[in-house]
Parts: C-alpha cells; structure tokens; sequence
C-alpha cells in the first residue's frame, strides 16, 4: 500500500492527493486497557495507515476514531505519574512567568489540560487559571487540587464563548494535544479567538523528524492523527492569522518541539533555519518517507528476534510502563505473554487492567522485585533514564534492560 493515495482529504488544507507511506494494520486503541472482565469480548481495531500530503507537507493517519470513543469515561491518562513531564511543566511555566511578567491579573489557558500538573506551578505564583479538558478522571483530579477546569473539547465555538465572557488569554498552553483534535483547524482557530492581541500561544508537539529519523513508529496511534513539520505548522497557523515566531527544540517524547505563536509576526531566525534545514533534509518531499515502511519492519524483526532468543536460553522478560506506544509495538511485533510475563506501571488507574490485543496483565512497580526477571523491556523508551533510575534495585540484583527503538538494545 506504500506509496498509494485515497479518497481522504488533508487535515490542515484539504489536498486530495494523501500518499501512504507506512501501514501498521488494524490495532486496538493504545489507551484501551481491558478489565478483567472485558478479556472475553472482541475489542474494536481500526488500521493504522500513514500519509503525506504534498500541498502542505502535512504527515497524519487516515482513519479518524470518533473522540468520545478516545476519551471515554475511563481513559486513563494522568500526566502527573510521569516525573519528566512534571519538571518539563514548572520550567516551562518559570519561563513563561518571566517572559511574559504574569501577575494576579492575568489568565492563563491550559488546553487538554489534563490532572492539572501543569496548572498548578501557575496557581502557586498567584495567577488566575483555566484549564479545558474532555476526559472526566483526570479534569477532576484537576478540581480536586483547586485547578479551575472545564469538562469540554476545545474548538472554535467555546474559545468565541469564553472570549465574549471576557476570559480571553495571555498565555495558551497546547502540550501534545494538536495531534489529538479531529478538527485540526477549529483547535486553531479557537486559540486565534481566545489569545490577546499581546498573548502567547507556547504549543509542544513531538517532531515528525525525530520519529522518521529514530525509526519511532510506536508514537502512531489512533489519538495522534498528526506528525508535525515546522513548514506543515507554519502554514497551518497563516491559515487563521497567526504567526510562528519562536522553535526551540525538547528532548522530551523522543524528540520535540515547543512553538510559540501570536497574532504579531516577529522576527525569528531560528524559524527560518528550520524551514531552510527541512527543505534541505526533503520533509517537504514525499521521497523522504519513502523507505520508511522497511526500516520500521527491521526494528520489529530485531526486537522480536531478541526477544525469542532470550526466552530460547531460559531468561525471564516483563516489560515496564504501560504506554499508549507499547500498546502499538506489542501489537505490531506481535509480543504477548508468551514472550513478556507481565507489565508493570506506576499508574494506579492502569493496574489490574490488561494491554489491549496482546491482553497482558499490568501490575503494580513492586511485583518486578518480587519477580525479579531477568530483563525489562522500556515500552516508553522517551522515559527510558527515569524509568531506569527508578528501578536501580532491579539492576544492582543483576537486572538488564531492553530499549527497543531507535533499536532493540539491553543496556
């Protein structure tokens, strides 16, 4: 199927002309975690096909899974279980405090806003909050450490509303949540409708580069619809009468970007030197995914190799971190019980269930001591340093690990 076009039309301009580049098959949904007493009905798949649109060098999936299907009652998401991302949150909100000199006056909006993990850093300084958020669980953890939120998917219509309530915004934060939205230019034409005329809008989303580059195909899912470009972004936000003025790049997720964007066009060199280094590199080039599809084949054939032959010599393997990307490479490799024993998982809402498709069990961090196999494997490998930390009592007991991307290697 690489390289063929469909009847779907571009998520950011509407070009007809999507070329596929990669087809994973049909996956359960990677946050679809079963109870124990859903592990004897069928669970719904959807395909996993990715494109390239040659009008605005956009990367997205084809097939859109409605968002309340996404982010039901009991999806089980809460940001704040992940270390990185909470020290990835205060100094972004350090940052932007001092930039943007907030005070108690000012109103700063959070977008999928989550438990509240970012939030709260800003309600600690004094300054008033906002944070918008479809799923139930984590928006009231959210409440319940006093962050004002609202219960809703953002788009165009709630930003015009909070807007004509005089909640318009001087700081918007979008953290990987661009991808998520099925109507790619209503999420942005409701932050063209809430930010001030001097706000910001500081949006993260992991860079296409990074997961083309680093073989990082497990971050596909049905929640992620987009893998962004700073040329597929800045043509989207010109679209709504926004300007990208800033890039920096993060480590965090693999490898990502933090944006920064605004009603006022300003000067930015590095904005330009990332346009000028993707033409370079051919992201605007469909020639660039070309071979993708079999560099991704290759990371599945190593990692189950591995894996075989370690279970042939009698090691015992678990996996740790019950990720929405591990649900996609155990199920794309084909990994289950017969090769992992279990997967542990910090998140309480997570254990007692079981991984979608492979349907393996999730337990608590303190079952790998008891257990104590002979090697993990890090199915959130953007986490693999804290995770690693976290379990050096494994490995003082003579525990190895196994990353699995950009290649399966024990560390």
């Amino acid at each position: 199927m690489t390289g063929s076009t469909g009847t779907s039309l571009c998520r950011s301009c509407g070009g007809r002309d999507l070329r596929v580049f990669l087809s994973l098959g049909d996956l359960p949904l990677s946050d679809g975690f079963l109870a124990p007493d859903a592990l004897q009905r069928e669970e719904p798949r959807y395909p996993l096909d990715v494109a390239f649109c040659p009008d605005c060098t956009l990367v997205q999936i084809l097939k859109t899974v409605p968002p309340e299907e996404l982010f039901a009652a009991d999806y089980p998401y809460f940001s704040s279980f992940t270390d990185t991302v909470l020290r990835n949150a205060a100094d972004n909100v350090a940052a932007r405090i001092a930039e943007k000199h907030l005070n108690g006056n000012s109103l700063v909006v959070e977008l999928a806003s989550n438990d509240g993990y970012l939030l709260q850093y800003y309600r600690e300084h004094g300054i008033r909050v906002l944070g918008i958020d479809p799923a139930p669980g984590p928006v009231a953890a959210a409440r319940a450490r006093g962050v004002e939120s609202l219960q809703a998917f953002f788009g165009r219509d709630l930003a015009m509303q909070l807007a004509a309530d005089g909640r318009r915004a001087d700081v918007i934060h979008a953290n990987n949540v661009l991808a998520h939205v099925a109507d790619t230019n209503g999420f942005v034409a409701g932050i063209a409708a809430l930010l001030k005329d001097d706000g910001v809008a500081v949006i993260e989303v992991p860079y296409v580069k990074e997961m083309i580059d680093q073989g990082q195909f497990d971050t596909i899912y049905h929640e992620h619809l987009c893998y962004f470009s700073v040329t597929a972004l800045r043509r989207l936000f010109q679209r709504h009468g926004l300007a990208l003025n800033r890039v920096e790049p993060l480590t965090i997720h693999g490898g990502s970007l933090r944006l920064f964007v605004g009603r006022q066009e300003r000067d930015d060199r590095p904005v330009a030197e990332y346009l000028q280094a993707e033409r370079r590199a051919g992201l605007d080039r469909f020639e660039y995914y070309a071979d993708y599809s079999a560099r991704v084949g290759r990371i599945r054939d190593g990692l189950v190799t591995l894996l075989g032959r370690l279970r042939r010599q009698g090691a015992r393997v678990a996996g740790y971190g019950a990720a929405a990307k591990g649900t996609i490479l155990l199920n794309f490799a084909g990994v289950g019980p017969d090769m992992l024993e279990f997967v542990a998982d910090r998140n309480v809402h997570k254990q007692g269930r079981y991984v979608p498709g492979v349907r393996l069990p999730i337990v608590p961090p303190a079952r790998i001591l008891d257990a104590q196999p002979d090697y993990l494997l890090i199915l959130p490998w953007n986490f693999k340093e804290e995770i690693m930390e976290q379990q050096a009592e494994f490995r003082r007991r003579g525990g190895r690990f196994i990353v699995p991307v950009p290649e399966p290697v024990v560390v």
